[in-house]
């Protein structure tokens, strides 16, 4: 195991020096106990001289599994371990309270993919949003363009939302494009995770892609702020975990071959490698729900929406990635 830096041993180090000097000591009496069994079947030694010489390998175990335990606690090392993979290799993991963009937990390879419309299968979708932007959705109803103009005119709208809109409701990009689809267009709202919703996302968030986040939390959607935070900072499920203990406490770390990210929104709608497709953060959160083993709301319920303003106020000042590309 490699260490560096002084001071005791931190208690992941000496967690895994732990769990491999077990393994040996257990190692150690199945060989011991093996011979002894042996022995007793030669007619080398009698019956009760086999227990003893278990008993004592089991001792011996014991004792070498507690000596190197101190050993540990001795040890000097850098106490920043990756939670999975090459043992002793420091995890890249910011510093308390530290917010990183998205994009500084991607691979070298997904990020390179993820800056390239040529190679960004999302941006399939975005090509897709930019004709349902100009096609009239019924006849006699107008189109988004015909209200809004060029598409280039949604420019730094994202970075503002969610947003409490006049009549209290908190909206976020999903829900500002149903509210026109109904008012203006008087058509009935599309359904998340539908085609046109995900595309028309898609391309209105590509307008804002680099621009530093800076959502409005003050006023009406200070408790929705509050309230957002306080389901990101709770235990929940069966597991028993809070948000903030992957994307605060073990940012940056592996887990079943993926890197924590900080858990941003500022990379959806996504194409994410499992789905196999566009998704929008909600469908994102609702997979965290099924993770943890927690009760699992509909999209756009307003839980899920306190939390996605909460997750845009930390990522205040950092720019919008979306399209995102994730594994």
């Amino acid at each position: 195991m490699t260490v560096g830096g002084g001071g005791a041993a931190s208690p992941r180090a000496l967690a895994v020096l732990v769990a491999g000097t077990r393994r040996v000591a257990f190692a150690a009496f199945a060989a011991f106990a093996a011979f002894a069994a042996f022995a007793a079947f030669a007619a080398l030694v009698t019956p009760a001289m086999c227990i003893t010489l278990a008993m004592r390998s089991r001792l011996a175990a014991s004792a070498a599994l507690a000596a190197l335990a101190a050993l540990a606690m001795a040890l000097p090392t850098g106490g920043a371990f990756a939670a999975s993979g090459a043992v002793g290799t420091p995890a890249p993991v910011p510093g308390p309270g530290a917010v990183r963009p998205s994009a500084d937990y991607l691979s070298p390879e997904l990020r390179a993919q993820q800056d390239d419309p040529s190679r960004h299968p999302g941006w399939l979708w975005v090509d897709a949003g930019e004709a349902e932007w100009t096609r009239a959705p019924a006849a006699g109803a107008p189109s988004c363009a015909q209200c809004h103009g060029n598409l280039d005119s949604m420019r730094g709208v994202v970075t503002r939302l969610p947003a409490v809109g006049p009549e209290g409701t908190l909206l976020n990009l999903e829900g500002r494009i149903n509210r026109c689809r109904v008012a203006r267009q008087g058509q009935p709202p599309l359904a998340y995770e539908s085609e046109p919703l995900l595309a028309l996302s898609a391309a209105i968030a590509q307008r804002s892609r680099g621009l530093p986040m800076a959502v409005p939390v003050d006023g009406a959607a200070a408790p929705l702020l509050a309230e957002g935070r306080a389901l990101y900072e709770t235990r929940q499920g069966q597991l028993n975990l809070a948000c903030t203990q992957c994307h605060d406490e073990h940012a940056g770390r592996r887990l079943r071959g993926d890197r924590i990210s900080g858990g941003l929104g500022t990379g959806y709608p996504a194409y994410r490698l499992e789905w196999n497709g566009m998704g929008s953060l909600h469908r994102r959160l609702r997979a965290c729900s099924l993770g943890v083993r927690a009760t699992i709301l509909e999209p756009g319920a307003a839980q899920y929406l306190a939390l996605e303003l909460y997750l845009a106020h930390r990522a205040r000042g950092l720019p919008v990635e979306a399209p995102g590309l994730r594994r």
